[in-house]
């Protein structure tokens, strides 16, 4: 018993859930690019922060409506998710080791959360013994992960979606929903986020005070820099996608949003390299001139970012 997809493999991206969802978009010979997937799911344009700057922060919030947007795009993620915590999670465990196999033996791709760390891996085969996947720090791939080890962990959290195609909607329908989303949730957050985090520019102001107080986490702010860092580069790169697909009166407001989110995304990149997360050390977040760079970057980009949304409610407005 044993099945193996040739061709299926992740895409190395900060944001490792969208990395598996274009790795399985790529198999399945689905043109997206990076930016239309961080775009249209709203990704681009959020931020979620921990008070202390925790690594977390990237991928501790409710997600869900990553799900819906993407059936904007043109695919379906649909699968298994539970917690550690529910009564029936040795089912759920069960479950979600018989709809990878079942989704894998049909060539359809699948993806999962913390085969290996807490982060997204892409499923391209099962034998007796579990899963093999693709993900980060085995990006050409690893396993057998026992399917009975899954979820079985410190956070506790079972997730297993297996993606297939859908039919697309409109781009203006695109966009329009995109945005809403991302509005709701600079907004909105305590509908998107757990205690003791902020989206939204509240998520700008934790990232900056906790920089101040010197409460941060250091290896969470080279990290959380990666990550929206990268976000705001699509974020631009999207923007320039938009104007193009839809054009004519929009046009001017889609250049004005990219001029914002291009001064974020410097600015965030700024952050990125004071922190660089592929040479991290301890002492970087005891210095006070490393320190003080972040700290300018993020109240610039913060500023941007104010501006950016209040550009993408006008482009909201035009499209409802």
């Amino acid at each position: 018993m044993a099945k193996m997809i040739e061709g299926l493999r992740w895409k190395p991206l900060w944001v490792t859930h969208l990395g598996c969802i274009k790795g399985c978009l790529e198999y399945l010979d689905f043109p997206v690019s990076s930016a239309w997937l961080f775009g249209a799911t709203g990704h681009a344009f959020i931020i979620n922060m921990h008070e202390v700057v925790c690594p977390s922060g990237p991928t501790a919030w409710k997600t869900e409506m990553l799900f819906k947007l993407g059936k904007n795009i043109g695919y379906n993620a649909e699968g298994i998710s539970s917690l550690k915590s529910h009564g029936d999670f040795e089912t759920k465990q069960k479950d979600a080791w018989e709809h990878a196999k079942l989704t894998l033996d049909h060539d359809i791709p699948c993806y999962g959360w913390e085969l290996e760390m807490p982060e997204y891996y892409v499923v391209y085969g099962y034998d007796e013994v579990g899963y093999y996947y693709s993900g980060p720090q085995c990006d050409v791939g690893k396993g057998p992960k026992a399917w009975k080890e899954l979820g079985d962990t410190k956070i506790g959290c079972l997730e297993m979606y297996a993606v297939q195609k859908g039919k697309p909607a409109d781009d203006a329908t695109t966009i329009r929903e995109a945005f809403t989303f991302v509005w709701e949730h600079a907004r909105s957050p305590e509908k998107w986020i757990f205690p003791k985090y902020r989206a939204g520019l509240s998520g700008y102001d934790l990232w900056i005070r906790a920089l101040e107080k010197s409460k941060a986490d250091g290896f969470g702010v080279a990290f959380n820099a990666a990550v929206w860092d990268e976000c705001r580069h699509y974020a631009v790169h999207f923007l320039e996608e938009a104007k193009e697909r839809l054009g004519g009166a929009l046009g001017p407001l889609f250049d004005e949003a990219q001029e914002h989110y291009e001064t974020v995304s410097r600015n965030l990149k700024r952050v990125a390299e004071t922190f660089p997360f592929h040479a991290y050390d301890k002492v970087h977040i005891t210095e006070e001139q490393r320190v003080g760079v972040a700290i300018n970057c993020l109240i610039k980009a913060r500023e941007a970012e104010a501006a950016g949304l209040a550009t993408l409610e006008k482009i909201l407005k035009k499209l409802q």
